[in-house]
């Protein structure tokens, strides 16, 4: 097992929430895992990583599976103009490569915001720390495991 994918188990214990964790064999876009998983693309959980351009953090934008972040509105919430984060530096920050990367389980802390689409299932599904596997959870626990505020930053 992936330390990634070990420290994502822990951090599921950790937080009390049932170790729902599935090998999908390739979940690398919203619709690939909601494929396999069996659920709409709205229910996968996308955790997108922008760099702020001032601050060079990592920052991390929780959205369902079917939409888009708008750069102009995710800035404004950061307080930063953001660009593109690097494989190096999301892999630094949060300890997971692209194409894997959880909501839970990182390695260093991550300011986060919340696509409040993701709050219309009961349940939704994200990366699970490797491109190949997913967990199931309830959306309405995603802030208070993550700190994400739940904000507009759709397309």
């Amino acid at each position: 097992m992936s330390k990634s994918l070990k420290r994502v188990r822990a951090a599921i214990e950790a937080a009390g929430l049932p170790d729902g964790i599935m090998e999908v064999g390739q979940a690398r876009t919203a619709q690939e895992a909601a494929t396999s998983v069996g659920c709409e693309v709205d229910q996968i959980a996308k955790s997108i990583i922008f760099r702020g351009e001032n601050s060079g953090e990592a920052l991390l934008f929780l959205t369902a599976g079917g939409n888009k972040v708008d750069g102009e509105k995710a800035s404004a919430l950061a307080g930063e103009a953001l660009g593109k984060a690097d494989a190096a530096l999301i892999r630094a920050q949060t300890g997971f490569a692209i194409g894997g990367v959880a909501p839970i389980g990182h390695l260093n802390p991550i300011r986060a915001w919340l696509d409040p689409r993701l709050l219309d299932f009961d349940e939704v599904w994200a990366a699970a720390g490797t491109p190949r596997h997913v967990f199931p959870l309830n959306p309405r626990v995603l802030p208070g495991l993550t700190g994400a505020i739940s904000a507009d930053f759709i397309i």
